[in-house]
Parts: structure tokens; C-alpha cells; sequence
């Protein structure tokens, strides 16, 4: 496995990064045992990066995982929605404790996705920065989906890490094309900021060439490292092969590519419309017989609508 340099901050990162939301309560929900066995193999293929947030729930997994691996040093990115110091504070504690950790390696301000929504965390951001000075986070960030959300960041220097969404297609980009979040991501590598993208298989939906997605994101120049969701040891034998640049069997290719994920409404919705208020793409959305229902073609499979369901009918499958 290749290791980078993110940007400035002095960590060395795998290429290809765990991104651990596919393993948790909002997706696969897989048993904690099992769920730390696909992130202790991972490890085995050179995987030392793993992407999170407060609202996957995954903090268990993690912090078992860093428990029964001490070699080599593990880095974790996590990631808040936190606005006020307060809050922030709260955020970074939980981290810290459920993680088992003194620090964390990065913390993210999340879904950032213009100078306007930057300016009403400002005091959220302050906050980090004073922890980093305090030695409990090693470097500061944001994530976003949008050409916005990266241009803004170039414009905060205490802004380090900027983990984007990119994909071969375009998809998921909320205000923007590919050439335009590639410009954007480029303008912030050529400044020093640590790059690491996301949602590379757009959600799943790319799962027919994932092969070709995954080389893509792997060969941006700007991109220390991918952030790419896994819950088999087939998929991270998968993707590690594409990030290793080694051929891929044709068996497990043809595995992953028949593989298809989708989001599922159960009949007992009421149509509150909670979800649809919180989905980043404007996926979802009510139909004439009162329930709530999804555009999977806009659908990136985050399950950020699942942890707001007040009748928890929503999974990610």
C-alpha cells in the first residue's frame, strides 16, 4: 500500500482510507465483533486511515479496533456538525472518550458547502484550533459535497484537511461538474491542504464500474488518500487491489460489480417528511399515497435521512 503525506499536517496516510460508515448502525449495522474483524483485515492490507463522524455511531467499532492493533499507528478522521464552542467542545470530548483516545488525528467541520455556512461555524472552527494548540487534534478540517464548500476553505488558513466528494461521473455534486470540484480540489492541494475524497463510487452507484471509478479517484494528483465504505474482506480485498494498482480477479470483479445497494422505506411510514429535510441531495421526497419515497438516481446512500426517522424505517441495504 502507498502512504501520502495529507497536505501539511505531518500524517502519513494509506491511499485508500476506511470509510467506516458502511459497517455501522446506518448502514450494514454488522455486530461489533465482525465489524472490527473486517477493520482489523483491512489493517493487513496497509489500510492505516479511517474515516468517521459523530453521527455514523462507529466509535465502538474504532475504539476496539485501536485496542487490538498498536502496530502500526492507526489515524483516524472524524467529523462534526457542532456550530457553537459549546457544542464543538461536546463533540471533541465524545470523540475522545468513546474512542479511547488523548486526541484525534483530525476533525472535521461537517457538510460545509459554502463561505456562508463557514462563517456561522466560525466559532466551532475557533474551538478546534485552540484543541490543536492543546495537542487534542493534530489537524483541523471540513467535508463537503459542494465546488463552494471547497472554495471557501481555501480561504481560512486554519482550514488543513478538505475531504470532498469526487467521482468519475459527477455524482452527488450539489452545485457543480466533475472539471469544476477538480478545479477547486487542485487550486487547495496547490496551497498545501490535505485532500482526501469521498463517495468515489457515488454511494454504490457506481458499483457496475468500479473498477474504473476507483482508478479514477486514486489517480488524482491532488488526493492523498480515498475514503471508500467496505463491510466484506471481499470488498477490501477489492479495493485495496485497485488502490495497490494490482489486477484484479475477474471473479471478484464481477462480484463487485453485480453487488447493488439501495435505500429502503418500510410501509409503515407516515410521510413526516424528517428525512427528506435532512438529505444533502434532495433524494427523497413524498408521494400521493402520504409516505416518503427516494430518487435513486439522486440517492448517494449516505443514510443520513435513517438516523432521523422517528419510526426508524429506513435502512440502507
Amino acid at each position: 500500500m502507498e502512504y501520502r503525506f495529507l497536505g501539511r499536517t505531518g500524517l502519513k496516510v494509506s491511499r485508500l482510507c476506511f470509510g467506516v460508515l458502511t459497517i455501522g448502525p446506518l448502514q450494514a449495522n454488522l455486530p461489533l465483533t465482525e465489524g472490527v474483524a473486517i477493520l482489523k483485515y483491512a489493517v493487513t492490507r496497509g489500510v492505516n486511515f479511517f474515516d468517521t463522524a459523530e453521527i455514523y455511531g462507529t466509535y465502538p467499532y474504532l475504539r476496539l479496533l485501536f485496542q487490538e492493533v498498536k502496530t502500526p499507528q492507526l489515524i483516524v478522521a472524524t467529523k462534526s456538525y457542532a456550530f457553537s464552542a459549546a457544542g464543538m467542545k461536546k463533540s471533541l470530548e465524545k470523540a475522545r472518550r468513546e474512542l479511547n483516545r488523548d486526541f484525534v488525528d483530525i476533525f472535521l467541520l461537517h457538510e460545509q458547502e459554502s463561505a456562508l455556512t463557514l462563517r456561522g461555524h466560525r466559532e466551532a472552527l475557533d474551538f478546534l484550533v485552540k484543541a490543536k494548540e492543546r495537542g487534542l487534534v493534530k489537524a483541523v478540517g471540513i467535508s463537503t459535497h459542494t465546488v463552494a464548500g471547497v472554495r471557501a476553505a481555501l480561504a481560512v488558513p486554519e482550514i488543513e484537511v478538505i475531504h470532498p466528494l469526487l467521482n468519475i461521473q459527477g455524482l452527488g455534486i450539489r452545485d457543480g461538474d466533475r472539471s469544476q470540484m477538480l478545479e477547486a480540489i487542485e487550486a487547495a492541494h496547490a496551497l498545501g491542504r490535505g485532500i482526501y475524497l469521498m463517495k468515489p463510487l457515488g454511494g454504490g452507484n457506481l458499483l457496475s464500474e468500479a473498477e474504473s471509478a476507483l482508478k479514477f479517484a486514486f489517480s488524482q494528483p491532488a488526493a492523498a488518500a480515498v475514503a471508500v465504505g467496505m463491510k466484506t474482506r471481499e470488498e477490501v480485498d477489492f479495493n485495496a487491489g485497485v488502490a495497490d494498482n494490482l489486477p484484479v480477479p475477474a471473479d471478484l470483479k464481477a462480484k463487485i460489480s453485480k453487488e447493488k445497494r439501495k435505500l429502503h422505506i418500510e410501509d409503515w411510514c407516515e410521510g413526516c417528511g424528517e428525512c427528506a429535510s435532512h438529505c444533502p441531495q434532495q433524494a427523497l421526497k413524498s408521494g400521493p399515497d402520504g409516505k416518503m419515497h427516494v430518487k435513486e438516481e439522486d440517492c448517494l446512500l449516505c443514510g443520513y435521512c435513517a438516523r432521523v426517522c422517528p419510526l426508524f424505517c429506513i435502512k440502507v441495504y
